[in-house]
């Protein structure tokens, strides 16, 4: 769609350094099947800002080119192509967009409802929630009806939405024991993942693959939840995780993350 805006932006050493070419696809960890062109996220943000107030020309996949003038009607465009034909660096860009817009919140969440379908990675995933500044200030029980669907998804990253939306935008004294409460009552063992799982570190970047059990992206995702809900709560999130029905692998990454972050290193995760 706007791959031809993209492209020049591209900065030279991923083009010409395979090693760091290598070390960016490792960490963005895209399916196969989903292009990466090499942008990062100061590049993306900057025109996904233009774009909002410009608008620009778009390639459908049928090869009409549609003359966009705002970012209302990019959306439009980027709902009405399948998402699989986007590149990572648009999918990213169509999540910027909807949070630039200004609308009603019934309107955003709209725009949301197609969205998150959408979602196959983990990046574009928590690029998009970290960024949603608007959800702070959103009414909450209505928020928190829409991500009740995404929460009872099968699908790896309509439940990782929820769950890092609840992170961003619901710990707190008000939400906390709820959102704990709907952590535990998911059904791991239904979310299906297209993530294959494989035994130790390959020497080479394997897009697609993860070293840890299905849905391991949600499973990070819970995990990083309750090590930031250690850091604001530590009593309740203690008690809750030593009575919880979380599985053992969840409860290690947990605790894996509280060491690692320089706010919980010295706080007790269990």
């Amino acid at each position: 769609m706007i791959t031809h805006l993209l492209q020049p932006l591209v900065c030279e050493r991923f083009k010409a350094d395979a090693r760091y070419r290598e070390g960016h696809l490792r960490v963005l960890n895209a399916l196969p099947t989903r292009l990466v062109l090499g942008l990062h996220s100061p590049e993306i943000k900057s025109i996904a800002k233009l774009l909002s107030r410009e608008g620009s020309e778009v390639f459908l996949p049928d090869g009409v080119i549609q003359k966009c003038v705002n970012g209302t009607q990019l959306i439009c465009c980027f709902e009405s192509v399948p998402s699989d034909t986007l590149c990572y660096e648009e999918t990213v860009i169509w999540g910027f967009l909807i949070n630039l817009e200004k609308c009603t919140l019934e309107e955003k969440l709209s725009m949301l409802a197609h969205y998150v379908p959408a979602l196959d990675n983990w990046a574009v995933c928590d690029s998009y929630c970290a960024n949603a500044k608007w959800m702070a200030r959103a009414d909450k029980e209505t928020l928190w009806a829409f991500l009740e669907h995404w929460f009872d998804s099968e699908r790896e990253f309509e439940v990782r939405f929820a769950v890092v939306v609840a992170m961003c935008y619901f710990l707190n004294e008000g939400w906390l024991d709820k959102v704990l409460m709907r952590i535990d009552r998911l059904k791991l063992n239904r979310i299906k993942s297209e993530y294959r799982t494989v035994r130790g570190k390959p020497e080479a970047a394997q897009q697609g693959t993860v070293q840890g059990t299905e849905p391991y992206y949600v499973r990070m995702g819970i995990a990083w939840l309750l090590a930031t809900a250690l850091a604001k709560f530590p009593v309740q999130t203690r008690a809750y995780v030593n009575s919880s029905h979380l599985p053992e692998d969840i409860i290690k990454l947990y605790v894996r993350k509280a060491r690692e972050s320089f706010k919980t290193r010295t706080v007790d995760a269990l």
